[in-house]
This record gives C-alpha cells, structure tokens and sequence, in this order.
C-alpha cells in the first residue's frame, strides 16, 4: 500500500486470537513514522538520485521506487522500518506522540469518565510484555476483576480531540483501536471522522471477530486479513524462545492450531501428559468400568481449572483431528508433511484414527459438543467432580453403541 501510493485513511487488521494482529498493526505504524520511511515516497530527481515527497493517502499507482541504503553504495527497497531512529525507538515503546491507542476499558469508581490514556501505564507494560495477550488477560492486568470492559463515548470524545490537533513529530497521525467490538452505539460519533479525517489521519482497527463491530464503522474500513499463525512457526517459536523440547513443542503447537496466545498459556502446563490422561479416561469409560472411572474423575478434580480446561482442549483437538481425517483422508490432512519425524503429531494422528474405530462422525459431534459445554462450566466454577462425572456418563451413553478399545 505504501509503495504504491494506496494507504487508506481506515484499516481493519481482521485476526483471530493469538494471530498477532496487534503486532502488525504496532509494526506497520512504526513503518509509517519511521525517519527512513517516514510516510513519505522517495522520488529520483533528474541526476538520478532519491529524493523524499510527501506521500498523500490516496494518489495514483506509481513503479516501485527504491531508497538509498545507509552508505549511499547501492539503492535497497525499505521493506521494514529501520528500529534504529528516534522515531522507531519511540513506536516500539509505545510512546512516540503520534500513535494514539485504544482499547476497552472501565471505571476505576463508580461514576468515573474514564478514558484510555487513564490506563496507558498498565497498558504499556501489558502490550511489551504479552504482545500475544487477549482481552480478557488486559482487563485482568488492569484490575478489572468482574468489570466489563467497552470503549466508551468518552473515549470516543477524546479521539476526536487527539485527532484533531496537529501532528507533533512524523508526517502521519495514527490511532491504532485494539478490539473495536467493544464499541457500542457511541461508536457512531466516530464516523464522521473515519469517513472525512483531517489531513495525513490514519486509523488502524484490530479486530477478532468482524460480525460484532458496528456495521457502519465497518463499512468505511479497508479490510486486512490477517491468517492464524503456522503450526510449525509457533512449533520453532516455542523451542527457540521458550526453550522447550522439540516433543513437547510439537504437542503444543498442535493444540493451539495457529493460535500462539494459546501456545503460551499451555506452556504452563507443558509437562502434563495430556495423551496418557485421555487414553485413561477412554478406557476407564468402554472397558474399565466404574471403579476406574471414580478413580480418573478424583485425580482430574484435584487439578486447578486452567489444568482442566487445557485437558479438554487437547480432547477437542483429537476429535477435529478424527473428524479431518474421516472427512479429506489422512493424506490431504493439513500439515501432513510436518509429521514426518515429528512423534508427537504422528501419535496424535494415530489416536483420532482409532478413535474413527471407536464412534462415527455424529457422535463426535456430540463429545465436541459435550467438551465445548464442559469448558464453559468449567471456567463458571462448576464442582469439578460433578461436572466430569456428569461429562463421564454422557460420553459413555454417546459411545456406547460401538463399545470397543481404544487403547491396548
């Protein structure tokens, strides 16, 4: 967009969980003030050499230009901001003048005009140090407890405010809106300035779910998608960075199926074998009998509901496994090529084979959706002793038409 003279005064960076929207969205403002980008377009003049202009949002497509490298031997094409400048240094920090953010927030008393930079503090520690994080882990950190977070009109007031002052060191204003979802209807004072705003304005809306912004801000918004991580980056993400086995990553990255905030939230678990507890359970449900089942269900209610709700994940992403492999063949299963020498996915493979042998399609349907109302209970405090007894019942009335071992 930049290169070609096409930035759009609104974005919509569209990303799943753990997707790294917010990232994205973080790296392509710093990109725009950055001294050596700069928003700005470098144009050769008539000896030959680059020469920077100001680049307008809307413009006619042009070639490509390229900018002069730091010791002016040979011209290089500027595909990242430099991280080197003053103005890089400020972004990365979250603290250069001109990138504004928002973000759902709450009153710290009752009857509080609360705004965002209210809470830019915490949320500068936050972002640094979970760049992957969610909402909710925000509105934790922030000490929200049982709030509920919004973007609310005084928030929306003030960016209205902030945007209309002048730019105090790049050539671009930039707000960067983390979940818009959480705008209600005061996010139609908005719109006005989304649709006509002030010179060298631009907003960049990061959201997960598209269907819960508000229609109206929606349609005056350029959308960029943005895919879920691949397996296997997050796969050499968590050996590299979290210096975890190349096993253990493996299992992990699978689970989270692209999603890297998951990733890390499992890690604290990363030393449970999820494997050897749903193979038990299963066995105690269509073989063992009774006795088995009482003793699976005390040793799982003796664990903390993070433990739990991992443990029923790991279930569900077996069944999708099954349902994959039941529906396009385990030659056409994505990633396929990633699980030769991979003992983890290959394992993980072979266990929704067999559970293909144990139950069809539609009593799959079943336990996923089973699992999915376990889970829901399961973070609404549920007694965890009844809950996985009632879920143990369930399961064995679901497949107990094809009783048979799954496991040796």
């Amino acid at each position: 967009m930049i290169s070609h003279n096409r930035l759009s005064h609104a974005l919509l960076f569209l990303g799943k969980e753990g997707s790294g929207a917010l990232s994205l969205a973080q790296a392509f403002a710093q990109y725009i003030v950055c001294e050596k980008t700069g928003g700005k377009k470098p144009k050769k003049t008539t000896d030959n050499r680059p020469q920077t202009t100001e680049l307008s949002m809307f413009g006619e497509p042009e070639p490509a230009v390229e900018a002069l490298t730091t010791d002016n031997s040979q011209l290089t094409t500027l595909h990242d901001s430099c991280g080197e400048c003053a103005a890089c240094q400020k972004a990365a920090k979250l603290i250069h003048p001109d990138i504004h953010f928002s973000y759902p927030i709450f009153p710290k008393k009752p009857g509080d005009k609360s705004v965002c930079t209210d809470f830019i503090v915490e949320w500068r520690e936050f972002i640094l140090a979970n760049p992957y994080g969610n909402s909710y882990d925000w509105l934790q950190f922030a000490g929200a407890e049982n709030k509920q977070g919004n973007i609310n009109v005084y928030e929306c007031n003030d960016i209205i405010r902030k945007l209309s002052l002048k730019s105090f060191e790049a050539e671009y204003k930039i707000l960067i809106m983390w979940m818009p979802e959480a705008l209600g209807k005061e996010g139609n004072k908005l719109l006005k300035l989304i649709e006509e705003p002030p010179a060298n304005t631009l907003f960049i809306l990061v959201a997960e779910n598209d269907a819960l912004v508000l229609p109206t801000i929606l349609s005056r918004t350029q959308l960029v998608k943005v895919p879920q991580l691949n397996v296997h980056d997050i796969e050499t993400a968590l050996q590299l960075k979290e210096n975890l086995s190349f096993q253990k990553a493996s299992q992990i990255a699978a689970v989270s199926e692209g999603n890297y905030h998951e990733a890390l939230h499992q890690l604290q678990h990363a030393e449970d074998d999820w494997e050897s507890m749903l193979r038990d359970w299963l066995n105690s449900i269509v073989k063992t009998g009774p006795v088995a089942q009482v003793k699976w269900i005390e040793e799982m209610s003796k664990n903390g509901r993070e433990k739990q709700k991992q443990f029923l994940k790991y279930f569900t992403h077996i069944l999708e496994q099954a349902v994959r492999i039941r529906a396009i063949g385990l030659e056409n299963l994505p990633h396929q090529k990633e699980t030769q020498g991979n003992e983890q996915a290959r394992s993980d493979i072979e266990f929704a084979i067999r559970f293909n042998k144990l139950c069809g399609i539609e009593q799959q349907e079943a336990i996923i959706h089973e699992l999915d109302q376990a889970t829901y209970y399961v973070e609404r405090n549920a007694n965890p002793k009844m809950l996985f007894h009632a879920l143990t019942i369930k399961l064995y009335h679901i497949i107990s038409n094809k009783s048979v071992i799954l496991m040796q």
